[in-house]
């Protein structure tokens, strides 16, 4: 799995590549927390269109992001989710709770 952020309007959009499963998600988690809770920036975007597959491990560490920034008043936003990464948060009920967009120009836009 990879993991590379950049900057755009006010947000840091995290380009995600591979499964974020039981051995990747420590690293998302700690990119998303130092993003929200250290730097407090107002959009964190997560681009997951490459993202083929996230476990519960994975979901665990997508809801503490969305905590977060809910604690220190900043927006997270997901786009780009395949099939399989859709199902996982319909199927836990999580899907309505994110804020999800198709692409990035409706992530930004939002």
């Amino acid at each position: 799995m990879q993991i590379s952020s950049r900057e755009m309007d006010k947000a840091t959009i995290f380009d995600v590549t591979g499964d974020i499963d039981l051995a990747n998600s420590p690293a998302v988690r700690k990119a998303l927390l130092r993003e929200v809770r250290e730097k407090r920036t107002p959009r964190v975007v997560m681009n997951l269109s490459k993202v083929r597959y996230i476990d519960s491990s994975g979901v665990a560490s997508l809801v503490e992001g969305l905590k977060a920034s809910r604690d220190v008043g900043s927006r997270f936003i997901l786009f780009g989710l395949s099939t399989s990464a859709r199902e996982v948060l319909q199927l836990s009920r999580l899907l309505k709770i994110f804020e999800v967009y198709d692409n990035e120009e409706q992530a930004l836009a939002a």
